[in-house]
């Protein structure tokens, strides 16, 4: 099981409760804001690493995902903020994203994720296992999470 095997599970939880720390120091309007030379804000980055662990764990495990699927079309890589997203979505996505890696440790130690379609990454790495795509979460998700720090120095300021 991955919870057992290495600390990828925790350091994604730890990524994501940086994460929330970083949206509740935050106002709505600098959440949704796109800064100049941008193409994204830090609510789509927050977002994006929901739905992708959705899809890499998921998604590519033949298992249905646990969130909408609109969140797949605005959030999913090559997406751009369409929309403003409100008080109420950002709570649901709050919550999302400390439940959703809940479930997937249980799903993971029930085996549910353990047929898994091979999948290339735009980092050119294979994922053939679905610990294979926890470990590489811990670097994606630390790299939005890096995209959403250096948002904040600017809206900010």
């Amino acid at each position: 099981m991955v919870a057992e095997k290495d600390k990828s599970i925790d350091t994604i939880q730890a990524t994501r409760n940086l994460f929330l720390k970083l949206i509740d120091s935050l106002s709505i309007d600098q959440l949704n804001k796109i800064p100049e030379g941008f193409n994204n804000n830090i609510i789509w980055n927050f977002a994006h690493v929901i739905v992708s662990q959705q899809i890499l764990c998921y998604k590519l495990a033949g298992q249905p995902l646990k969130v909408d699927e609109s969140y797949v079309a605005n959030y999913s890589k090559g997406t751009k903020p369409t929309t403003f997203v409100g008080e109420a979505e950002l709570a649901l996505l709050k919550r999302q994203a400390v439940q959703l890696i809940e479930e997937l440790i249980i799903d993971i130690e029930k085996g549910l994720l353990d047929h898994y379609t091979n999948y290339t990454t735009s980092f050119d790495v294979t994922l053939s296992s679905i610990d294979d795509a926890v470990k590489f979460l811990t670097m994606h998700e630390g790299l939005h999470l890096g995209y959403a720090m250096a948002l904040k120095r600017i809206v900010t300021t």
